[in-house]
């Protein structure tokens, strides 16, 4: 038999991807067995929920006002049960865990040995990409995100704070000279990633609100901060990039950090993202706990 609870449930999510299939893979079902519990509420309330069509689902009248009553609902119960639930299961299953690359690779990676040895009943997938994910499309638990969040859908969690840093190889300041005033930068050669909001190809922001603003130009662009530290410790040009990017060339002596008149822009802290469910499974509860320990009360980044 059907439960009621499950059948709000792929509702609710079926409601806010739009898309059965999202909601099926959030909540570990098959699109057939999704189905059947969407099918069961309709049948039960006597009503169409969504108007359906091969591409995309639309709320009825009665979807609508359905989806309020379950958001309202839905928390509560959910709650109840992972209350219970949490007193007698331990942590198990895949936990899907997203991160940027290169934080990904340097500070979350070397971790996963430590959590798994606390919690071996949970197998961790870890994907590493810049570009910033779906979570309920694509099925990810937890998702780390640098900068200021856009999607206030979201659960989210400070893990932590990472200042942006000018930097450059030693040699490099040699034969370039090092620039005092945040506008002097419009004279050298900045490496820029492509997509940050703070340091883009043709401007570099400064200032804790990025009100100032500087037109830079450069010989390289790339979308991943890692490969500008390559180059930048070739002596190619200037970085402005995030400290848990750099703290390693400079603690080494290959980059060297230079102070500016005004304070560098805020990046916006990294965070720990989860889609909206009050009460989450206890692999991704345990998780959450785990990287917020690991990064504070100091992150493994900080220079000073």
């Amino acid at each position: 038999m059907l439960d009621r609870l499950t059948g709000m449930q792929v509702f609710s999510r079926a409601a806010t991807a739009g898309s059965l299939s999202a909601a099926a893979r959030q909540l570990g079902l098959s699109p057939a067995m999704a189905t059947k519990h969407l099918d069961a509420v309709e049948q039960r309330l006597g009503v169409r929920l969504f108007h359906r069509s091969t591409r995309k689902l639309t709320l009825t009248e009665a979807g609508q006002q359905y989806l309020e009553t379950c958001a309202r609902l839905l928390p509560d119960l959910e709650e109840a049960e992972a209350m219970i639930a949490s007193q007698r299961v331990e942590a198990s299953g895949l936990l899907r865990l997203n991160s940027p690359l290169s934080f990904g690779v340097r500070y979350v990676a070397p971790l996963i040995p430590a959590f798994s040895k606390k919690h071996p009943g949970v197998t961790i997938d870890l994907g590493l990409n810049d570009r910033v994910v779906d979570l309920m499309e694509e099925g990810w638990d937890l998702t780390i995100r640098v900068g200021r969040l856009k999607d206030s859908r979201l659960v989210s969690r400070r893990l932590a704070e990472s200042a942006m840093i000018v930097c450059a190889a030693p040699a490099y300041w040699e034969r370039h000279g090092r620039p005092r005033r945040w506008s002097d930068l419009g004279d050298h050669n900045c490496l820029s990633v492509t997509f940050s909001n703070v340091s883009r190809p043709e401007e570099w922001r400064f200032g804790k609100d990025g009100d100032k603003r500087v037109a830079v130009k450069g010989t390289m662009r790339a979308n991943n901060g890692d490969a500008l530290v390559a180059a930048a410790v070739a002596g190619l040009g200037v970085l402005y990039e995030p400290e848990f990017i750099v703290a390693d060339a400079i603690r080494q002596g290959a980059l060297e950090q230079i102070a500016l008149e005004v304070r560098t822009a805020d990046l916006g802290g990294i965070h720990l993202v989860r889609a909206p469910d009050r009460a989450p499974p206890a692999k991704v509860r345990v998780m959450a706990d785990f990287l917020l320990a690991a990064f504070n009360p100091r992150p493994p980044w900080a220079i000073e």
